[in-house]
């Protein structure tokens, strides 16, 4: 009903003179939605000064905050948080509604020229220029349904609000058939395109002094993850020969004194050169705060970051992304 009145005009959207660009599903979580806003962090940085903006799930606080040197992710969420630290540059902010969010944020930083929206398809309230939205490859929107039938937030018609559709965290080698048959089911309209992404796991660093790992992980891994589908992470483990056993939480959950018992519990005693905690960058922010107490105990962990690669056309989707940005820019310089 909401949406029918937003689209019938009955409830109105405000659209800002910057340059908006929202990252969504349509679906609970599990896109892989920060990962490509770091994608276009890293598109953009070098030419525009870019904030982020989001409603900072599960925080502690409420309304509007900007990330500063006492934030964590106790007070911003752990995705804004990690954004904080994988981005100096960038502005990152938090509010649960970003029509109240994006005026205080042009205020407090009027020379930001490009602001990204994590999470924001259903924020309906702010009409963004550009829209991304995100389908998993394993449980494309097209199939699925509204709950609780489905994991759908909305209709599958939502998906006629975006301006790009791309189909995450795809197999490594997808066929052009197979690309030509979901972009079929998907059936975008003239002015959409799709396009693919699959996940790319980095160097991975140590999670108590941040320094690049130079020596081969243990055979042995423990895997600590609190995310929506960690089964991409176990199978990249697995495909590099480690034997993972996994200890896993509800997604952003903020771990407890009895969550580090456990953990140091499962390692076991015998691990010295043997074993190996291996967590993402996003349960990492939830683990700092522990970090003098898991330090104590010696605990060897590390960290594993994932990005994301599109697949074969990713300049194609770069030019969409800045031509639209540099259009709107030089719309509000005349």
């Amino acid at each position: 009903m909401r949406n029918y009145f937003y689209d019938k005009g009955t409830l109105s959207s405000v659209q800002f003179s910057v340059p908006v660009i929202s990252v969504g599903n349509l679906a609970m979580g599990g896109t892989g939605k920060t990962p490509h806003i770091e994608y276009l962090i890293r598109l953009l940085q070098k030419e525009y000064q870019l904030a982020t903006l989001s409603r900072g799930y599960k925080r502690a606080t409420k309304g509007f905050l900007l990330a500063d040197e006492k934030s964590d992710a106790a007070t911003i969420g752990d995705e804004p948080f990690q954004l904080f630290k994988k981005f100096p540059n960038t502005v990152v902010s938090v509010c649960e509604d970003r029509l109240v969010g994006i005026p205080q944020l042009l205020t407090l930083h009027p020379e930001v020229e490009v602001i990204l929206l994590d999470d924001a398809f259903q924020h309906r309230r702010v009409r963004p220029g550009f829209q991304v939205l995100l389908t998993d490859y394993a449980e494309p929107f097209y199939h699925d349904h509204v709950l609780p039938a489905g994991n759908l937030r909305e209709s599958r018609q939502g998906y006629k609000r975006a301006e790009v559709i791309i189909v995450s965290k795809c197999p490594s080698e997808l066929s052009v058939s197979d690309r030509d048959f979901i972009r079929k089911k998907i059936n975008p309209l003239p002015h959409q395109q799709v396009f693919f992404s699959k996940l790319h796991y980095g160097e991975t660093y140590d999670f108590y002094s941040g320094q690049q790992l130079l020596t081969a992980l243990p055979k042995e891994v423990l895997l600590i993850s609190g995310i929506a589908n960690s089964t991409p992470l176990v199978q990249h483990l697995e495909g590099l020969g480690h034997q993972v056993e996994q200890l896993k939480y509800p997604d952003h959950h903020y771990f407890k004194a009895s969550d580090l018992e456990d953990i140091r519990k499962n390692m076991g005693k015998d691990w010295m050169g043997k074993r190996v905690i291996v967590t993402t960058e996003k349960d990492a922010t939830r683990l700092y705060p522990h970090q003098q107490l898991l330090a104590e105990w010696a605990l060897p962990i590390i960290i594993l970051p994932v990005s994301v690669q599109l697949i074969d056309v990713q300049e194609q989707f770069d030019q969409l992304i800045k031509t639209y940005v540099s259009r709107v820019v030089a719309e509000n310089a005349a």
